[in-house]
């Protein structure tokens, strides 16, 4: 026979169980689309799309207090790859940066050896992506490079900090939350550590703050419990440290900076979210629990709407939108006692509470941060349960008086209005599923090409890890030649509650949970591939007797028997069952009571001990067993029958082989039933001798007896196989007796009681596992020595519960940190490749693909402009690679959703749309953000060209009036008079907040910056007599309403506005030049004095589009500049500026960013849309960035993409063609054929 290997794929992996209360906030969902979670020691990585785990990582030694998946904000190429990167940090105080894909550590990083607080990856600067913020107790922040391990710098504050949050619109700033307030920290910085201790500001406990009540005037109704928390709330923020009685500290559970507009942070109670403006330090909005609703653990804000996830204690998920100002001003024109003006924060939806229980509660929860519209809840169990938000149209049945204005559907999709017969995914991110909040003072989109939307969460995964320990664990017998085409490796784990948990081990996955008994499982015996024994015993009663149950399983049906029958009520425990090697027979042991012998097959008793029978401390059946001679006697008889029945004229006819096999397979089927083969089984008493006992049919003879080794303690377990027999003693030695040779040899392991030896499988595979209280080894009989060794709290920091063979060369372990782990015989605990992995269901990451085949997947779903249609298959594509990386590459393909691929097939998808939703799909942070900001100008700045005919020189810088603008969260970069409504509206609720003196005089300042003179002139107005100021605001207040435009006062003005910032006073001076409306020599100033963002806000609310585009060019350049390298925000800058071409050679010049392929593919759109046009000076450019895209392809091994863009770059890519086509008879007709309509260029030939 050909002896052939088979490789059951079974890699080393953890199965992981419940949480520890220290892994509560080790939780992260990345840009990567993967969510990374602390389970004890080890960080389990899970894919949110098909709810698979698949990876584990174990280095840590203590739990995992906190994971960070690095940030995808920069430009990806062959030199910054997509990859999976994750810091994490322990209660030790250890942080290790993770490679994830391969499962090792990049770097480790210890500073002290308290729990991380908090951890943060900067994302802001172009110069490097490597940096990584940790909170290290009590009161230390630390940079370091998350590459190379180095510490860059180390500051310490006063208080011990909890937690810290970035401004997303301004990395220098960042409050820390700590134990007694709030620190906000202006001048952060990679370079060096913030200079000054930061502010402090100190929280009054919404609920202890009796000073800042106001008694309500009789006349008036008593507030409802929102209103009621809204007084309450009417100051919170002091600059003086509080008194005792009105602080609770801690009290404040989170606080976060709003992605989704400037300025605005949150702050999080048990029972209320307040949401304060910082220009103010007041609160401008609260979301309050109504008394018997359910308190908050955890908020999350999102950046695409003004919405909130918020987590609550009974595990429930509520999604929270904030209402529209217009829909406020509405309400207030017909109830006047609704016009509390506050921004308010609606429940348009929530997802099912869980059960909470001691032991099970909900810990964190995770939103997706590309899309926004999932959210993945961890229960302390090991749950994963993962929500989406699904969109349905239709017309809601709510209240009128419940003052909720309908949600609407956007009318557009990835940034572009539908086209009419155009495909699009509903549900692909929040901004896709409802529109933007309308602001006060705007008109609402007619309603006829708008859908009204309802929002609900699906359950639409979860995860489930193991219960609770103890366990005891068996795998299932091992691969044979006989069994290889059915057989699959499942590992059964009997658990505390009486549940017993089937696992494949080559997904990893759960196969079957089987609820078997009433009490914890003791043990487990496979009697087939597809059936077990399992035992469990109750507590005992004051008689120590219990009930025992013992229970047969099928696993195809689930179908469960009482073994026993009537047997096991009040009766000593079971201590072990043993089956013997040819599963025909079984042995029960009790404590106190004789042994039974069973057989399976019928299951019958055959024997039952008599009372004299000695006390068995271990047990063991032989391997050897005379099934085959048995076989041989049946089969000789048979062939006598036959032969006698068959007469002499047919024997000749027929062959005696054909007889033979006809036999052969009659006799197989009956052989099981009808051979009852001798098997023996050996034991031990409490003196140390050893029995031998043979079992045939129903007749047991007892054999030799051997005495007791001198050497050995109390025997506590045996292991046969072959011709080697070991006995294991409580004191810690192993005996090893060859019964051939008739030796035998006592090896002391000074370690202890030894548990339990089990024989790995395989012919001639002679390695011994041996569990002892504190570890296991790994033993080779033959040579008697060890081969490895764990011990806890050495190498490892759990105990081991039960050990088992899982192949035969690697182990599976069962510990009491509640996991399962298959480990090499060498029992490191190790990460394996993610890429040798075998999934049940594809995962769509294209970060876990080679760097180059990532981007050659990028390029390919980009754009396939040589042929007519779109495919999804890469073989049809001239694509010179290896075959197994274009079925990896293949195999992402195949794993997008059939809505996604309908999507990118469409024929009607613009460049612009595919960019996006390429984007979104890499999770690429960089890409999303330009291409959002570059579609929706250009589409901007193209309707403009349609629209006006006007001279060449003004089109460039005029913004054109548009239907749905760029939303808030991209601040600065909207257009002009959409952001000045937002300012208004904004201050117009910080005038209704306004509490002191201090306030009103913030909002007057803005008021006149904003051009609001009357309005200002009222607060000014508003100053008390007693005021020091009030002189003064006099006036200012006079000042404003006389001004006029007359020369010699303008010039007065103008003056000393000049000596006031030139003496120090900017802020005032600023104002002076706006009142005059010089707002223009305002923002030089401000940005000569390095306010680079105060002159870029005035600049959009006060200037005209031509000056505000002077203001914004210099910041552009600013941010250019080496000392700032921030030039991914300068090219945004000057596409909301519609200077395309300064973004194309930007995104395209040496010295600056070489982003080929999104420069080709900018200028492409540019071209398609009209705002750049083919000409001699544009030539050289658009030439340049076709011939380095084509270049780019080519090393990415796609040909014909290369082709096509050569064919566009002039003379050099006509010889870039030619290199191509080298040897092959020049260049194909279709590359310069239908491709140029294909792209459909609006322009000329000159550009070939």
């Amino acid at each position: 026979m050909i002896p052939y290997t088979v490789n059951i794929k079974l890699a080393a992996r953890t199965l992981t169980g419940t949480l520890n209360l220290q892994n509560k906030t080790a939780v992260d969902w990345g840009w990567q689309g993967l969510i990374a979670q602390g389970c004890h020691s080890s960080i389990l990585i899970m894919d949110p799309k098909t709810a698979q785990t698949i990876q584990v990582l174990e280095r840590h030694k203590a739990n995992v207090v906190k994971v960070k998946w690095s940030r995808e904000n920069y430009y990806h190429n062959l030199s910054s790859p997509y990859c999976l990167r994750l810091a994490s940090g322990d209660a030790s105080g250890k942080i290790i940066v993770w490679d994830v894909v391969s499962g090792t550590a990049h770097c480790e990083i210890q500073e002290h050896s308290k729990p991380i607080q908090d951890l943060e990856w900067l994302w802001n600067q172009d110069a490097s992506r490597d940096l990584l913020l940790a909170v290290h107790p009590p009161n230390y922040i630390v940079l370091w490079n998350g590459d190379t391990g180095t510490k860059l710098w180390k500051k310490s504050y006063a208080e011990n900090i909890l937690s810290f949050s970035f401004d997303p619109f301004d990395p220098s700033n960042m409050a820390l939350l700590t134990s007694e307030g709030i620190v906000f920290i202006t001048d952060f910085s990679y370079s060096k550590p913030p200079s000054s201790a930061g502010k402090k500001v100190y929280i009054a406990s919404p609920h202890a703050s009796p000073a800042h009540t106001k008694p309500a005037p009789a006349a008036a109704p008593a507030p409802t419990g929102a209103k009621k928390a809204l007084n309450k709330v009417k100051v919170l923020i002091t600059n003086e440290k509080p008194t005792a009685e009105a602080v609770t500290l801690n009290d404040c559970l989170q606080l976060s900076y709003l992605p989704s507009k400037r300025n605005h942070m949150l702050l999080l109670y048990p029972r209320e979210i307040l949401i304060l403006d910082l220009e103010l330090s007041q609160t401008v909005g609260v979301v309050a629990i109504e008394r018997s609703g359910v308190p908050f653990t955890q908020v999350i804000p999102c950046a695409q709407r003004d919405a909130l996830y918020c987590l609550h204690e009974n595990g429930c998920i509520t999604l929270r939108v904030c209402r529209s100002t217009s829909a406020q001003e509405e309400a207030a024109a017909t109830d006047p006692e609704q016009s509390v003006q506050e921004l308010v924060y609606d429940l348009r939806s929530q997802c099912d509470a869980i059960r909470v229980t001691k032991t099970v509660r909900p810990y964190r929860m995770v939103i997706c941060p590309v899309n926004e519209n999932k959210a993945a809840l961890m229960v302390s169990d090991g749950r994963v349960m993962l929500w989406e938000l699904k969109a349905h149209t239709g017309r809601s049945v709510v209240n009128p008086s419940s003052g909720l204005s309908p949600l609407y559907s956007p009318v557009s999709f990835c940034g572009a209005p539908l086209g009419p017969n155009q495909k699009r995914i509903q549900d692909l991110s929040l901004n896709s599923m409802i529109s933007q909040t309308l602001i006060a003072g705007e008109a609402p989109p007619p309603s006829s090409n708008q859908q009204e939307v309802q929002l609900k969460f699906l359950l639409t995964g979860l995860l489930s890890g193991l219960p609770l320990p103890p366990f005891a664990i068996r795998m299932c017998p091992p691969l044979t030649t006989k069994n290889i085409s059915h057989y699959q490796p499942l590992l059964a784990a009997g658990t505390s509650n009486g549940s017993v948990l089937v696992y494949n081990l080559t997904s990893g996955l759960l196969h079957k949970e089987l609820s078997v008994h009433s009490c914890e499982v003791r043990g487990l015996e496979w009697v087939s591939l597809t059936s077990f024994l399992s035992f469990a015993t109750s507590s005992p009663n004051n008689m120590g007797l219990v009930r025992n149950e013992l229970q047969h399983v099928d696993l195809p049906t689930g179908r469960c028997f009482a073994f026993r029958g009537e047997r096991g009520n009040d009766e000593p425990p079971i201590e072990m069952i043993k089956v013997s090697h040819l599963k025909q027979y079984l042995v029960v042991v009790f404590r106190d009571k004789p042994l039974e012998l069973w057989d399976i097959r019928t299951g019958t008793l055959l024997r039952e001990m008599a009372k004299s029978f000695p006390t068995v401390t271990a047990l063991e059946w032989s391997p050897s067993h005379n099934l085959k001679s048995l076989k041989k006697k049946q089969m000789a008889a048979r062939e006598a029958m036959a032969r006698q029945t068959v007469s002499d004229a047919e024997q000749s006819s027929v062959e005696s082989s054909v007889i033979s096999l006809l036999q052969d397979a009659e006799s197989k089927s009956e052989t099981s039933q009808a051979i009852s083969a001798r098997e023996h089984f050996v034991f031990t008493d409490t003196d140390g001798q050893v029995y031998h006992i043979t079992v045939e049919g129903n007749t047991v003879k007892d054999g030799a007896r051997i005495p007791p080794d001198g050497s050995m303690g109390s025997i506590a377990c045996i292991a046969w196989k072959g011709d080697t027999l070991v006995l294991g003693d409580v004191d810690g030695n192993l005996n090893f007796w060859d019964l051939k040779a008739r030796l035998s040899r006592g090896i002391p392991t000074h370690r202890g009681w030894v548990k339990k030896i089990r024989f790995a499988p395989g012919k001639g595979n002679q390695k011994l596992l041996v569990m002892y209280t504190d570890g296991a080894e790994v033993w080779d009989t033959k040579e008697v020595q060890m081969v490895s060794s764990m011990r806890f709290g050495r190498n490892v920091n759990y105990r081991i519960l039960d050990i088992d063979w899982c192949t035969s060369d690697k182990v599976v372990l069962a510990s009491d940190d509640g996991c399962v782990r298959v480990l090499e015989m060498a029992m490191k605990s190790a990460s394996y490749r993610m890429d040798e992995q075998d999934l049940t269901d594809p995962v769509w990451c294209p970060s876990l693909l080679l760097p180059r085949a990532a981007l050659t997947l990028k390029a390919f779903l980009l754009l396939q402009p040589w042929s007519g249609t779109f495919t999804m298959d890469i073989t049809q594509v001239d694509y010179n690679e290896k075959v197994e990386i274009k079925g990896l590459i293949q195999e992402q393909l195949n794993s997008l959703s059939n809505d996604m691929k309908s999507v990118l097939q469409d024929s009607e998808l613009s460049l612009l749309q595919r960019c996006l939703l390429v984007s979104r799909l890499f999770g690429d942070e960089s890409d999303l953000n330009f291409w959002t900001v570059a579609s929706h100008y250009l589409q901007l700045f193209a309707q403009a060209r349609q629209l006006s005919v006007t001279s060449e020189g003004g089109s460039e810088e005029t913004q054109p009036p548009s239907q749905n603008h760029l939303d808030i969260c991209h601040d600065i970069l909207c257009e002009s008079s959409y952001f000045q409504k937002f300012q208004l509206d904004r201050v117009h609720l910080q005038e209704v907040k306004r509490s002191s003196y201090e306030h009103t005089k913030k909002c007057a300042d803005q008021l006149l910056l904003l051009g609001q003179t009357d309005r200002a002139v009222q607060l000014l107005l508003e100053t008390s007599a007693d005021n020091p100021s009030y002189y003064c605001d006099s006036l200012k207040a006079c000042l404003v309403t006389t001004i006029t435009s007359s020369g010699p006062s303008q010039s007065t003005i103008k003056l000393v506005a000049t000596n006031m910032i030139a003496n120090g006073k900017l802020a005032e001076g600023v104002q002076l030049l706006c009142l005059i409306d010089k707002a223009a020599d305002a923002c030089r100033y401000l940005q000569t004095y390095g306010e680079w963002n105060r002159a870029a806000w005035l600049a959009k609310v006060r200037l005209s589009p031509a000056e505000g585009s002077d203001v914004l060019k210099r910041w552009a350049e600013h941010l250019c500049s080496p000392q700032v390298n921030q030039k991914s925000k300068a090219i945004l800058v000057l596409l909301s500026l519609g200077c395309f071409y300064k973004v194309g050679e930007m995104l395209h010049s040496l010295g600056s960013m070489r982003y080929f392929d999104r420069a080709a593919l900018f200028i492409e759109a540019c071209l398609k849309s009209g705002v750049m046009e083919a000409n001699d000076s544009s030539n050289k450019l658009i030439e340049a960035a076709f011939l380095d895209y084509a270049r780019l392809l080519r090393s990415l091994g796609l040909r014909e993409g290369a082709a096509l863009w050569a064919s566009r770059a002039g003379s050099a890519g006509e010889q870039l063609m030619e290199e191509l086509f080298q040897g092959e008879g020049g260049v194909p007709e279709a590359v310069l054929g239908e491709d140029e309509v294909e792209v459909g260029l609006e322009s000329t030939e000159e550009t070939l």
